[in-house]
Formats: C-alpha cells, sequence, structure tokens
C-alpha cells in the first residue's frame, strides 16, 4: 500500500470515532422509570405538571429554586427541582420537556421547554360553533365576507 493509503484509511477511522462518540451523546426520550435506571447521566424526560401537588416557588425567598412533580405517560412520577426562574406560564402548559439527570428520587432539571396546547387540535365542530357566534350575523348564512369601509 501506498502511504496515501494509510494516511485515508487513518483519517476515514479517525471520523469514524469521532462520529460514534457523537452519536453516544444525542439523547431520546426516556421515561422515569428509564431516567432512574440511568441514574446520574444526561436524559431528556417529557412528561406532564403534577397538579395534585404543589408547586413550591417563592421569588422572594429564592428565585432560581423551583420544585414540582412531574407524570410521565406510562404513570411514573419524580419530583423535579429546577434551579432556575420559573417559567411564564408554567402551570397552563401542555407538556413539560426537561433536560437533566436523576438523582436518587429527584430530577435535577438544567432546562425546561413548555409545550403549549396547540390551536390547531381542538375538534372542527366546537371551531365551527365558535365561529358562529362570533361573526356578524350574515356571514355564515352567505359565506360571504363583511364588506370593509
Amino acid at each position: 500500500m501506498k502511504k496515501m493509503h494509510i494516511i485515508l484509511l487513518g483519517a476515514v477511522a479517525v471520523v469514524i470515532a469521532g462520529l460514534m462518540t457523537w452519536i453516544k451523546d444525542l439523547s431520546t426520550y426516556d421515561s422515569i422509570a428509564s431516567a432512574r435506571r440511568k441514574e446520574g447521566r444526561f436524559v431528556h424526560l417529557i412528561a406532564k405538571l403534577d397538579k395534585a401537588e404543589a408547586v413550591v416557588y417563592d421569588p422572594v425567598k429564592d428565585p432560581n429554586y423551583l420544585s414540582f412533580y412531574a407524570l410521565d405517560s406510562l404513570g411514573g412520577k419524580t419530583k423535579v427541582v429546577y434551579l432556575n426562574a420559573k417559567p411564564t406560564d408554567f402551570e397552563m402548559s401542555d407538556r413539560i420537556v426537561m433536560k437533566g439527570k436523576m438523582k436518587g428520587e429527584v430530577f435535577e432539571c438544567k432546562e425546561i421547554v413548555l409545550k403549549c396546547p396547540s390551536k390547531y387540535t381542538e375538534d372542527p365542530n366546537v371551531q365551527m360553533e365558535k365561529y358562529r357566534k362570533s361573526a356578524p350575523a350574515g356571514d355564515m348564512k352567505t359565506g360571504s365576507t363583511p364588506a370593509r369601509s
């Protein structure tokens, strides 16, 4: 083999090793049970706020401490501690994506992304009824739009 072939094979091996290391760091959503099995490893959880439990946040006492309980779709439940300010509309979010690590029975969250309910997922019949109630009187009968002045 020529020296150039050996160098190219070495470069390909380094690139493959680098890609394998990079792919290992990629994460999918875990359940709370699988996050407990991966204790200490960085994971992504997707869950809902457990509204039966109290949300602990006192911005006067400590604006960078939020704790709450989260429920995943498989019925798992865990306490979550987030050392940052409470996100706006936190209690109204549909789902919560949390990035962090399990430490014992507590999920230590580093980042929270709120997934709000979409206005497009509502039943079309309910949307039509809302439109009928808010539309000017002649719109729904004729299908025309009101004249603009």
